[in-house]
């Protein structure tokens, strides 16, 4: 306990505003272990100091508390060794770190391995179970939070609460990415229940094409929630392109409320997405 009180209070000192503490309950309802309740862990004398760094920080419960507006979790499910994990789930929905007290070897790491599986639409309206891995930031000691400190001052730096400032600050939050000249006014129409969730499809596809090779590879790994239009509808995927030319954005990822959708299509010659539309579902 002491070194998790340690490791937030490290997380916090770099980014002193952005940082929340998310746990499934209120820090003094919270088990340690079976029959040790942490009432009993801050009654020792030698545990306050740790104590008051959690106290310092700001804290929210349950789960669902931290996601951004619009997002609830319900569709979603992440497993981690087989066993289900609501905590680490959570950071990943939300984009942020999952924080483990060092009890066993598999914590010791500042990334760990999900199996997520979420109810996905299907072009007829109908619903499948989409089951895939994605990694999640984690931190279980002080010394893995030293690695993601260069993360965690870029999140600082491109924290945004409006459209506005979503569209103001791109060249920090995706600065290989390009935009048709619509894009401008549509981020900063966007409802304040999307703006978060927005900002992290920004970063997710700025990350992606960071590490694409168009020499070697057809499109880039996406780190987020990215899939192609159906056939029978990428006919609303047409847009003026900056050179005047109609091409097809077919390539898309959501964001909440639903049925938001934000379309981009490749630029092999650029490394990069070009995104042409963050609106509405089209069509819909």
């Amino acid at each position: 306990m002491t070194e998790f009180a340690r490791s937030a209070a490290a997380v916090q000192r770099a980014d002193p505003v952005g940082t929340t503490l998310v746990t499934e309950a209120k820090l003094n309802q919270l088990h340690i272990a079976n029959g040790y309740p942490i009432g009993k862990w801050i009654g020792n004398p030698k545990n306050r100091d740790a104590w008051t760094l959690l106290l310092k920080l700001r804290t929210k419960s349950p789960f669902k508390e931290g996601y951004p507006d619009g997002v609830d979790g319900l569709d979603v499910e992440y497993r981690h060794d087989g066993v289900e994990v609501d905590a680490l789930g959570a950071a990943h929905l939300t984009g942020g770190m999952g924080i483990s007290l060092p009890v066993d070897a598999c914590w010791d790491a500042t990334t760990l391995l999900l199996e997520r599986e979420r109810l996905m639409e299907d072009e007829d309206g109908t619903t499948e179970v989409d089951v895939s891995q994605v990694e999640v930031r984690h931190a279980s000691a002080r010394v893995h939070v030293e690695e993601h400190l260069t993360w965690i001052k870029a999140s600082r730096d491109t924290a945004a609460t409006t459209g506005a400032q979503l569209w103001e600050k791109r060249g920090k939050i995706c600065p290989s990415l390009q935009f048709l000249p619509a894009v401008e006014d549509q981020l900063r129409a966007l409802d304040a229940a999307s703006i978060a969730v927005v900002r992290r499809r920004l970063l997710e596809l700025q990350e992606s094409v960071a590490d694409w090779d168009p020499d070697t590879q057809a499109r880039p790994q996406w780190r987020g929630d990215v899939r192609g239009e159906f056939e029978s509808r990428k006919r609303l995927c047409w847009f003026t392109d900056l050179d005047g030319e109609r091409r097809c954005f077919y390539w898309h990822t959501d964001y909440p409320p639903k049925p938001g959708r934000l379309h981009f299509r490749l630029v092999p010659e650029d490394r990069t997405v070009r995104i042409a539309y963050v609106g509405r579902k089209l069509g819909v």
